[in-house]
């Protein structure tokens, strides 16, 4: 997630204010004082994975308020309400850790051993027992007394294969248990990416549209968007906006990164055409699903901004009338397989869903989402009055499943290294569908995630996602963050994860505080990172972390060990208003010219991005400074290239004329990086001048229903998409 130049927004952290300093030697201050360290609800927050201070975007450190701190440790069931609260929490935490006989979640690497001390007595009578993922057992370990802590150490062997095992020991007949994450130490590259540079195309899927389209793009469209790519210019893979699920019915969320949930896909990208069972429909029925489709379709021919809401309104009749159409016998039994293997997940999904449309979205005077639970008698007698609305939502899930799948298979059926790489968001919305059904797998009292201020949003910001809590992750074995992984990686070959600094930590805010009144929250890194290495590797897949903006050194350090590529973006890689040279980025990343939170390049030139914010009224200060940076930005850039020898000079100096040229050169130069990947992106490709999304708008902006057009605001079909001049150009710089 980033902010209005594209910083990533959670790691642009701190408040704007002086530097405190030390009085003994004048030195700015970088960490806390003793005396701070000794106090009692410092220490409470520390045992409990909350930053106290932190080192902000510029350089300035600063310390977590006493008041956030207590409200942030509340939103993890620990009292710091008052000094005797504190020393309360603080014991029974002690004594918590006293009684467990080891951690619940334990992350080991694959091929070298496993070392772990047992909170219990060296003479005590232990057994121990590890049963494997395909639950077989293993008995490659040992136990020995340590003597420096007189606890016994289980040493299990490196021959533990990789997976999600099941460690019990008993100790004195007390018995624990812990999920062990067993994880290469690094994601293999992929022989076909570590051969030589890879390229693909990046797009907004729900842009790209053809005649068979509902008004907006879908699955139908993107399987057609990887098959051309791969056929016509040779890409090796596609990165696509989230596709999470979002509400059953309209109001609909247009942000791809605020979905309802994570561990399923979005419905509305369904293409009614695609389903087998329409090409059986009656007549009658077929032709009332045509009409549906005919009445959005004209859309489709339309610059002007989607809308998403009268597309869906007309898509899902269609659909409905397909699912009560019926299945034949062997389809029957794949969609019960479907179920049985999506699990009480799909249940409570669906559940959330029938609430939504029987009882109303779950937002202004609608309740039922604060005062029902899914175990709620009245919601269990909904499900039985309403099952065949029930049966339809499980249904949709698993079209949407099938039509991605079909979309993956057919990138790499056309010649695709990685084929589709996904999207995966922060978090979901407060009152969306994960949300509802287990509260218990985030934190409680309405916190939410966020960013601290810095120096572009001095009020820091709110993003109204609900953090999971650590504890309960801990305590599952990570099991929700692991299924969220495995459904995406079951329908691509590679996973982007916006903000990825979130595995190590998330500004916290609790309910009715401003953004800069907020904590940091920690996570276990090395668990989430073990889960990605795991699901990445048993799909012969990559991981790219979306990493802009300030990365501390350990986080840096940590991504790379493991494998996972981070992101250069050329318009930020600068320091000090000077550009650096793409030979000199780093190898391990994704490359792109921008990302969608900047206009596309062809705009950009045409300082876009200021026109907008001026518009808009988003500027802090005046109209004719920001203009002037972003000149300077630009004179920066063009020098750049031109002095790498990726621009002719006079272009350069006349660069209305020549901006097609420009945008050339920007690919040249990314061409001319080490990275590993490189993403095209195709508004760059067709001329396209409209942002995707402005950051810091709501609906003063169309936000993420910008359709695909040309430099002169015509549609662009996907039909044409790809023998279009410049989606030639972009193939012949990353294919020569």
């Amino acid at each position: 997630m980033t902010d209005a130049y594209g910083n990533d927004a959670a790691t642009s952290t701190g408040t704007i204010a002086d530097t405190t300093n030390n009085a003994a030697s004048g030195a700015p201050q970088r960490a806390e004082s003793t005396e701070r360290l000794a106090r009692p609800l410092i220490k409470l927050a520390k045992a409990c994975g909350l930053a106290t201070s932190f080192i902000d975007q510029l350089g300035t450190y600063t310390e977590i308020s006493d008041a956030a701190l207590v409200a942030v440790l509340k939103a993890l069931d620990v009292d710091a309400s008052s000094d005797e609260a504190i020393v309360r929490s603080m014991t029974q935490l002690e004594v918590e850790n006293s009684k467990r006989l080891l951690p619940s979640t334990i992350v080991a690497t694959t091929g070298k051993p496993t070392g772990i001390t047992l909170n219990c007595s060296s003479d005590a009578d232990i057994t121990a027992s590890i049963e494997l993922e395909d639950g077989t057992a293993f008995g490659h370990f040992a136990l020995l007394p340590n003597l420096n802590s007189g606890k016994p150490d289980l040493t299990i062997a490196p021959d533990l294969p990789m997976g999600y095992h099941t460690l019990t020991v008993t100790v004195d007949g007390r018995e624990g248990k812990a999920a062990i994450i067993a994880a290469p130490a690094r994601i293999p590259v992929p022989e076909a990416v570590a051969e030589h540079q890879r390229w693909g195309w990046m797009t907004q899927m729900y842009s790209v549209r053809s005649r068979e389209s509902w008004g907006i793009g879908d699955y139908g469209d993107l399987k057609r968007l990887l098959a051309d790519a791969a056929e016509k210019s040779k890409a090796d893979f596609m990165l696509i906006n989230p596709i999470h699920a979002g509400a059953p019915i309209p109001p609909l969320e247009p942000s791809p990164y605020l979905p309802e949930s994570r561990r399923f896909l979005n419905v509305t990208y369904i293409r009614p055409q695609d389903i087998p069972e329409y090409a059986t429909l009656p007549a009658d029925v077929r032709a009332q699903v045509d009409a549906l489709h005919d009445s959005v379709a004209a859309r489709n021919d339309e610059s002007t901004p989607m809308d998403i809401n009268a597309a869906w309104e007309a898509k899902r009749p269609a659909l409905r009338l397909i699912f009560e159409a019926g299945r034949n016998n062997k389809r029957e039994l794949e969609f019960e397989h479907f179920k049985t293997t999506a699990g009480p997940d799909l249940d409570s999904f669906a559940t959330w869903c029938l609430c939504f449309e029987v009882w109303g979205a779950p937002w202004g005077e609608n309740r039922w989402f604060f005062e029902k639970t899914i175990d709620d008698p009245a919601v269990r007698q909904l499900v039985e009055e309403h099952h065949d609305l029930f049966e339809f939502n499980r249904w949709l899930q698993w079209i949407a499943a099938e039509q991605v799948n079909a979309a993956q298979q057919e990138a790499l059926d056309h010649g695709m290294t990685l084929g589709l790489m996904q999207d995966m968001a922060v978090g979901v919305h407060g009152l969306g569908a994960d949300a509802w059904a287990n509260p218990e797998r985030f934190a409680s009292g309405g916190v939410t995630v966020g960013c601290p201020p810095d120096f572009y949003n001095q009020q820091g910001q709110d993003w109204g996602q609900p953090p999971f809590n650590p504890r309960y992750l801990e305590a599952t074995g990570y099991q929700v963050y692991r299924e969220m992984v495995h459904s995406m990686y079951e329908h691509a070959g590679a996973v982007r994860i916006d903000h990825v600094l979130g595995l190590f930590r998330l500004w916290w805010i609790p309910e009715n505080r401003s953004a800069m009144d907020g904590a940091y929250v920690y996570y276990d890194s090395d668990i989430m990172l073990g889960v990605l290495a795991i699901e990445a590797s048993r799909a012969g897949g990559v991981v790219v972390g979306e990493d802009l903006g300030v990365v501390p050194d350990h986080v840096a350090d940590s991504l790379s060990s493991h494998g996972i590529l981070g992101c250069a973006v050329e318009w930020f890689e600068q320091c000090d208003g000077v550009f650096r040279a793409p030979s000199q980025w780093r190898p391990y990343a994704l490359a792109s010219v921008n990302t969608h939170d900047l206009p596309p390049a062809a705009g950009y030139l045409e300082y876009e991005h200021v026109k907008i914010r001026e518009r808009l009224g988003l500027l802090t200060g005046p109209a004719e400074e920001f203009e002037a940076s972003a000149k300077a930005e630009q004179d920066a850039m063009l020098a750049m290239l031109v002095e790498q020898g990726y621009l002719d000079a006079d272009f350069a100096e006349h660069r209305e004329d020549h901006e097609a040229d420009i945008v050339d050169a920007l690919y040249h130069a990314l061409k001319g990086s080490p990275c590993k990947l490189l993403a095209a992106s195709i508004t760059d490709a067709v001329g396209e001048k409209r942002a995707q999304n402005q950051p810091g708008t709501n609906n003063e902006y169309p936000n993420w229903r910008i359709p695909l057009a040309d430099a002169k605001g015509n549609v662009v079909p996907l039909e044409t998409l790809f023998d279009t001049p410049g989606a030639q150009r972009f193939a012949q710089i990353f294919n020569s």
